[in-house]
């Protein structure tokens, strides 16, 4: 079979050598594999079948047929769904995981020595077609698509390429042959292709037939319950079926971080089996990324697009909803309109939020994987959703500068000073790069908590939500902060504290004048600061303005973005401000002192991670520093 026709896309042979050599520790998931698209392709030839008449006139009984040669050491898995013809095979079978090669290449070396993680990769990537090569020397795809005349044959060792040719057929549908290996001979056994159904696919909602062709008398057997698994009594079924169940859907390998098999009535009516993935998607933070629930009614698979099923900030939401609530006819676009719809979908969101809350609440830790796996999705609710606002916050959790492990906000007002009337907040692009900001030191030191925001729908979501239980969110980055009266109800404590601040004002006035000549419009304002301990300035955005953190995010976006003017505040106690006021105080080195702000102003701009606006003068004032505390 060297001679092929059609050479495989560029990356292929790579991936399906990963697949083939590497990729599964259990061969045996290749029969899964074959089965699942099976029934999708019943599912889809069902669904076309009540608006096509061509796809309508099968008078066939959908199954999906496995069937042995032990004398030609063959396995035959096919079906009478939708088939494929020419372009569908180019397209399906001569490329894999088209649009995300890159990530399955990077995930795969991620996670090559965790084999149960490698397994969860299938569902997500398009490849289980390849898993057969696991087993067989050769495979060959015999195809018609419902509604056409031609068939075709595809035909692969699985190395360079394929090749595809015209062929006869006489019902549409598909079968694949596998020509197993010398060491797969174990798959031409009945008791252990029957264990494989019953333990994989056993929810299919088709019925799995088996036949042994070269075998004198042999009956065809159903190797399924042929029962979709949704329609059982949760109590009926087992864990391990749920879990396959999902495996089947695309949801991942191992257990579910949540699972909701629920039957709702009302006036709609419905049933749900969905389940949150312990692993998210590697594209879940993918723009055009969409919830995907499969919709059925009457367990007619409708479609697997429905977005308005469920919002996009729970797209992480695997499984499916089956109702009988809405004409079987309704076409795909009519869906997103549909009234029924509508009601479902706040129903079941209801019961998913509700759900999670219970999980929060009796299982802290397996909440904790949760949010770190989900978390950041979940917060564009409080953007997008305003309607559940409250029970999307109580979901919500947070590091603070105190405690890495996430907390509540309500955990958080537990620990607030009794006069505390803020929620501090801190925005950056990491932990480590807010728990290393100055902003944070007065903070610190007085033990007030500060929530460490890092996902970008933080800058979104908090000033539209603006405060919770009457606690207004404050980022420690914007605006003016006086920490000196906080935690204390002392009113004596408080008049003394304003008359040290209008003290260290008046001394720092002609400091503050300087620097502010030398700066220019670099600045908006020079203050002192009741934040700073051990740092000597930070850079703050006014009241009016843009966080610093939601300034980053639009230069990401745009390079030619110019943010506003900062005011820089100056740590009174802080030594070198101090020298820097002797030496004016002294009228000596006035110079020097325009220097030193010059190079504080620097100092606090590369702590923000933005470059000097002029690298130039910066390198050439700081040598002159370094001069003069290095001398010859």
């Amino acid at each position: 079979m060297s001679n092929m026709n059609n050479q495989f896309e560029a990356d292929t042979g790579k991936i399906l050598d990963i697949v083939i050599n590497s990729l599964y520790s259990e061969r045996e998931i290749f029969l899964r594999e074959l089965i699942s698209n099976a029934s999708d392709a019943l599912d889809k030839r069902k669904y076309l079948s009540l608006t096509d008449k061509k796809i309508a006139s099968s008078s066939e009984n959908p199954e999906i047929k496995i069937e042995i040669n032990n004398k030609d050491k063959t396995l035959t898995i096919s079906d009478n769904g939708i088939g494929m013809n020419e372009e569908d095979l180019k397209s399906s079978l001569g490329t894999i995981a088209r649009s995300g090669t890159k990530a399955f290449l990077e995930q795969i070396s991620k996670n090559s020595k965790d084999k149960k993680a490698d397994m969860s990769m299938i569902g997500q990537f398009g490849v289980g077609f390849y898993a057969s090569f696991m087993v067989a020397d050769s495979v060959e795809v015999l195809s018609k698509k419902a509604g056409e005349e031609q068939a075709w044959r595809w035909l692969s060792d699985g190395k360079t390429g394929f090749n595809l040719e015209k062929a006869n057929k006489e019902n549409a549908g598909t079968s694949i042959t596998l020509s197993l290996k010398k060491d797969a001979k174990e798959f031409l056994g009945e008791t252990r292709v029957q264990f494989i159904v019953r333990k994989y696919s056993d929810h299919i909602s088709y019925p799995v037939n088996f036949l042994e062709i070269d075998k004198k008398n042999a009956e065809t057997k159903t190797l399924n319950e042929a029962s979709a698994l949704w329609t059982r009594p949760s109590k009926d079924i087992t864990e391990e079926q749920y879990q396959e169940f999902f495996s089947h859907i695309g949801a991942g390998y191992g257990k579910p971080l949540l699972t909701m098999h629920n039957n709702t009535e009302g006036t709609i009516s419905y049933t749900n089996l969905i389940c949150i993935p312990s692993t998210r998607p590697f594209d879940l933070f993918n723009p055009d990324r969409k919830s995907s629930l499969k919709l059925y009614i009457n367990r007619v698979f409708i479609t697997d697009k429905c977005d308005a099923l469920i919002p996009s900030y729970l797209r992480f939401v695997k499984g499916l909803v089956d109702t009988q609530d809405i004409d079987l006819n309704v076409s795909r676009e009519m869906l997103q309109n549909n009234p029924a719809v509508t009601k479902i979908s706040k129903s079941l969101v209801g019961k998913i939020l509700r759900e999670l809350k219970k999980v929060s609440e009796k299982n802290k830790d397996g909440y904790k994987d949760f949010w770190k796996e989900y978390g950041a999705v979940l917060k564009e609710g409080l953007y997008e959703d305003l309607e559940r606002k409250d029970a999307l916050l109580d979901l919500c959790r947070f590091t603070t500068n105190e405690n890495e492990d996430p907390i509540s906000l309500n955990e958080y007002l537990d620990k607030l000073p009794e006069n505390q009337k803020d929620i501090y907040y801190i925005a950056a692009e990491t932990s480590a790069q807010a728990l290393a900001s100055p902003h944070l030191e007065g903070f610190k030191s007085k033990n007030i908590p500060v929530l460490i925001m890092t996902d970008a729908i933080d800058q979104f979501w908090l000033p539209m939500i603006g405060s919770f239980k009457e606690k207004k969110f404050t980022s420690i980055t914007k605006g003016q902060i006086n920490l000196d009266d906080l935690g204390s109800n002392d009113e004596d404590n408080k008049t003394k504290n304003k008359e040290e601040k209008e003290k260290q004002d008046k001394d720092f006035v002609d400091l503050i004048a300087q620097m502010k000549v030398v700066l220019g419009d670099k600045i908006k304002d020079i203050r002192l600061s009741s934040k700073l301990t051990d740092s000597p300035v930070c850079l703050v955005a006014d009241d009016g303005d843009m966080d610093i953190a939601m300034e980053h995010l639009m230069a990401q976006r745009d390079s030619n973005y110019k943010g506003a003017p900062r005011i820089l505040e100056i740590n009174g106690d802080h030594a070198l401000i101090k020298n820097m006021k002797s030496l004016l105080d002294k009228k000596e080195n006035n110079d020097l002192v325009s220097d030193a702000g010059t190079l504080l102003f620097e100092q606090a701009r590369l702590l923000e991670g933005k470059m000097p606006d002029d690298p130039a003068q910066f390198s050439k004032i700081m040598n002159q520093f370094l001069l003069k505390a290095i001398p010859d």
